[in-house]
């Protein structure tokens, strides 16, 4: 089964909480490259609860997606709960969303630019009244599996945070 076949039911059930309550959700995809996104638009009629996002994957992907002076990222490294945080927080806010949903993390394959240890993610959940973080260790090198894995992180992360 792929992956966005496998996660559609759970991106189905993260559509109704937010169709529920009536509100938006935002995606930066960072290492993920995409599948949170992909995962989100298999539900038909997702403009209903997602306004966008983008891959964060570049520091121009961010100075572009999150629109933040440099100096907020001081102290803070990628693969982090501060730095998912704030990627979390600036794509709500950037998209107009009540909820941003960000991930960060060092995927494997080459080497991450902060030293973040491969197979390390950070997923950032961050609406209206919470904020919410989830850190995934898979200890493995292995690109397209972590990729997955981080997804899947990610997403349990959403339903959770946004479940009543």
């Amino acid at each position: 089964m792929d992956l966005l076949t496998e996660l559609h039911p759970q991106a189905a059930r993260i559509a109704e909480l937010l169709k529920a309550r009536g509100e938006k959700l935002a995606v930066a995809d960072g290492a993920t490259g995409g599948l949170m996104a992909a995962c989100l638009l298999t539900v038909p009629g997702a403009l209903k609860f997602f306004v966008g996002g983008g891959v964060v994957y570049s520091f121009r992907a961010r100075d572009v997606l999150f629109d933040l002076p440099r100096g907020a990222y001081a102290g803070m490294t990628g693969a982090s709960e501060p730095y998912a945080l704030l990627q979390a927080r600036a794509i709500r806010d950037n998209f107009g969303a009540e909820w941003g949903l960000a991930e960060s993390g060092s995927v494997g394959g080459s080497t991450h630019p902060s030293g973040a240890p491969a197979g390390r993610s950070v997923a950032a959940l961050v609406g209206p009244d919470s904020e919410h973080t989830r850190v995934m260790e898979t200890a493995s090198d292995d690109r397209i599996a972590n990729m997955a894995a981080f997804t899947r992180n990610a997403l349990n992360l959403a339903e959770a945070g946004l479940a009543p």
